[in-house]
């Protein structure tokens, strides 16, 4: 998975941890005049608007003192929602056997877009049954994106 090159996981978690919830991944996304910072968070009893908005006051707080990060951006916090991004193993691993589309750093055969099974882990890699039947398996460090598809 990519990398988090300012270590908010490790500056944000305890901060998130705190307030009762799971952080579970960071988004960065745009340029270097603006961009916006995506804070993932979650809990047994799922999350609310009013939840959303009390994780933002906070890490808002701590992003100001410490800033981190350069330059213009907005920070967002959200629920995970039906499409839930997974950042960590332990995500995959815990949603095994549910539908996952995935997007590679860099093409794969010439192909950088997945869909299929999650089958687990096995040494760092993820494994992976496309809808034909194959399994694939990809390194966790190649991936780029990876979210659930939503079974309605």
């Amino acid at each position: 998975m990519r990398q988090d090159p300012w270590n908010l996981q490790e500056l944000l978690g305890p901060v998130v941890e705190a307030l009762g919830y799971e952080l579970l991944g960071i988004e960065f996304q745009g340029g270097a005049h603006h961009g916006v910072l995506r804070l993932y968070i979650d809990s047994p009893n799922g999350i609310t608007l009013d939840d959303c908005e009390q994780v933002s006051h906070q890490v808002s707080g701590v992003l100001d003192v410490e800033d981190p990060v350069p330059g213009r951006f907005s920070l967002e916090v959200s629920s995970p929602g039906l499409d839930r991004p997974l950042f960590a193993p332990e995500h995959f691993e815990r949603f095994c056997g549910h539908k996952a589309k995935l997007r590679l750093e860099r093409p794969l055969d010439g192909q950088r877009n997945f869909s299929g099974v999650l089958n687990g882990l096995r040494d760092g890699h993820l494994l992976l049954q496309l809808e034909d039947g194959t399994e694939c398996e990809f390194d966790l460090a190649d991936i780029e994106k990876a979210r659930l598809v939503p079974e309605i």
